[in-house]
């Protein structure tokens, strides 16, 4: 009862607050971000989001009209850590912002700011895309996410000062949302733990190591390869040896290697949702974390 009264208290100080005008502008990388970036900056920021839950983050063309919104950025929210290698330095080039250039103030990378997962000793072409700095999507560990946020609030503070307590008082409001949350993800993930699953990339390092759920092969033979005829029939000889519970993919990832996985070894699919927007129902995170659970829990069954 007195988080929920202090909630409400938080809330009707913002709502009765001034109307604030757009100070910031925000380019955000991924979803996730943009909409971490909403539960933050409200009002006091115009955020815009240069990729959707069916792009791969890891491949984007540069387009003109990300140069033009780049150079307009006060704040670069991305998750680092190598994932927008092959497209942001681009952007940054072309835009010539020095607001946003690595190392500065207005630049904000998620992934740099937690503790990577996957991180190899050395690191060679033959390995495939693999990330030097470590696994980059950190946004699906929610106590990361807490870690994020709390940087990310320090951030605006830096930028925006004189917005420090209005950043604060949303962001108070969203880690007593947020720990509540995570107790009721936790509570409805139990099922999941020790279950055993097949993924198309290692997008889920981060969510499965937080549930207990353990990855035993890749649709990809190698990180960003596509799935070839000898290592499915490998991957079918490792089901049949040892069953899996099921085979997930995003909703950017085509489903022609799962389903073909699926087929040869009668094992479910799921579509997980990634980030905000993989699914009709997820629009922030707090949807995220609450459909993929439910998802997963879907596919025991």
């Amino acid at each position: 009862m007195k988080l929920c009264i202090r909630s409400i208290s938080i809330m009707l100080t913002l709502i009765i607050s001034p109307p604030l005008m757009a100070k910031i502008n925000v380019f955000a990388c991924e979803p996730e971000w943009a909409s971490l970036v909403d539960e933050l900056g409200g009002e006091r920021l115009s955020r815009y989001t240069a990729t959707t839950a069916y792009q791969d983050p890891h491949h984007i063309e540069a387009r003109p009209s990300l140069i033009a919104k780049i150079r307009r950025a006060d704040l670069l929210v991305c998750s680092g850590a190598g994932l927008e290698a092959g497209w942001l330095p681009v952007l940054l080039r072309q835009a010539g912002n020095n607001r946003v250039m690595p190392g500065k103030t207005g630049n904000f990378e998620a992934a740099t700011m937690v503790e990577r997962l996957d991180v190899p000793i050395d690191v060679d072409r033959s390995m495939g895309d693999v990330h030097a700095a470590g696994n980059p999507h950190v946004h699906l560990d929610p106590h990361r996410i807490q870690i994020i946020a709390k940087a990310l609030l320090a951030r605006l503070k830096s930028i925006d000062p004189e917005g420090a307590e209005y950043y604060q008082l949303r962001f108070n409001d969203f880690t007593q949302r947020w720990q509540q949350a995570i107790q009721q993800w936790e509570q409805q993930a139990g099922a999941l733990k020790g279950i055993r699953i097949v993924v198309h990339h290692r997008d889920w390092v981060y969510l499965f190591d937080w549930l207990g759920i353990e990855i035993t092969g890749a649709l990809e033979p190698k990180p960003g390869l596509p799935a070839t005829v000898g290592h499915l029939a490998s991957l079918k000889q490792m089901i049949t040896a040892t069953p899996v519970d099921m085979i997930v993919h995003t909703p950017y990832q085509g489903p022609r290697a799962a389903k073909r996985l699926a087929q040869i070894t009668h094992t479910p699919v799921v579509e997980l949702p990634y980030t905000v927007g993989g699914a009709e129902q997820v629009n922030n995170l707090f949807d995220l974390f609450t459909v993929t659970i439910a998802t997963l829990k879907g596919g025991l069954k």
